[in-house]
């Protein structure tokens, strides 16, 4: 299921280097997915600004963050990272993954939704744990 398009907030680097990630070998692996356009069009509008300026609810890379699963009323925490830096079973969240381009740009109280095998996932953000421009680490 396609996102409603809209403006996220984001920074100039996170920008660019997700950008870059859309010309890589991996997402051209993987190049025919809807949620991949979404992210693509949510970017060529995204509102861009400077670290300290990304509101402190709002799900940027390297946040970490509580979702609840509305199915099955489950409340996990993942930290959103680049596809090198994936690794489900610590938690780690590839950007490029369904929920990962679907939280991304999300604030505290907003459902994401989108289709998967067995139907619809939908989760809602809880909380953003920790936020890297909050924290001041622009790494």
């Amino acid at each position: 299921m396609a996102r409603i398009k809209r403006k996220i907030t984001i920074t100039a680097k996170d920008r660019d280097r997700l950008e870059e990630l859309f010309v890589s070998s991996f997402a051209q692996s993987i190049r025919n997915r809807p949620y991949l356009d979404d992210l693509k069009g949510e970017l060529e509008i995204a509102q861009i600004v400077a670290p300290g300026e990304v509101p402190d609810c709002v799900v940027t890379m390297n946040s970490t963050v509580r979702l609840k699963d509305m199915k099955h009323r489950t409340v996990e925490t993942f930290t959103l990272v680049y596809p090198d830096e994936a690794n489900i079973a610590e938690g780690k969240l590839s950007v490029l993954a369904p929920l990962g381009t679907a939280i991304l740009g999300s604030r505290v109280g907003d459902s994401v939704r989108w289709r998967i095998p067995s139907g619809e996932g939908r989760w809602r953000v809880e909380e953003v744990v920790f936020q890297p421009e909050r924290a001041g680490v622009t790494a």
